[in-house]
């Protein structure tokens, strides 16, 4: 019977579950807005973990500055993480901006433009053809 999952990839989503949780309820830090774990992937022998991370930035917070508060508490998280799973070694927490999403919504917005901008174009020819 094959594997569908590697234990990697098993660590890795509990690892997002309980991080997400961790920063819901654990941590009150006002630099931190609202913190979503987009994915976390775990070297091969478990020792170290990147946690991709987006921000939803209110006032004056900015993603740079809820990052930095986020690696500065990177070893009171890693001890809150190493409570609540059972592994022989905490991995040690590197958090990284995500710019997928946000790149995503860049190209999602080029792209009704460039339709927008295709229906106008289509519109003028019509009506030039109509005349």
């Amino acid at each position: 019977m094959s594997k569908e999952f590697s234990r990697t990839q098993r660590v890795a989503q509990q690892l997002q579950k309980e991080l997400a949780v961790i920063l819901q309820r654990e941590l009150k830090d006002p630099r931190i807005g609202m913190a979503t774990i987009s994915s976390v992937e775990v070297s091969r022998d478990m020792g170290y973990a990147k946690v991709y991370v987006t921000f939803l930035t209110i006032g004056e917070q900015t993603p740079e500055g809820s990052l930095e508060a986020l690696r500065e508490m990177a070893p009171y998280i890693r001890s809150l993480l190493g409570k609540q799973i059972r592994l022989r070694v905490t991995p040690e927490l590197n958090f990284i901006f995500d710019k997928s999403l946000t790149e995503g919504m860049r190209i999602s917005n080029l792209v009704s433009k460039a339709v927008r901008d295709d229906e106008d174009r289509r519109g003028d020819e019509e009506a030039e053809g109509e005349e």
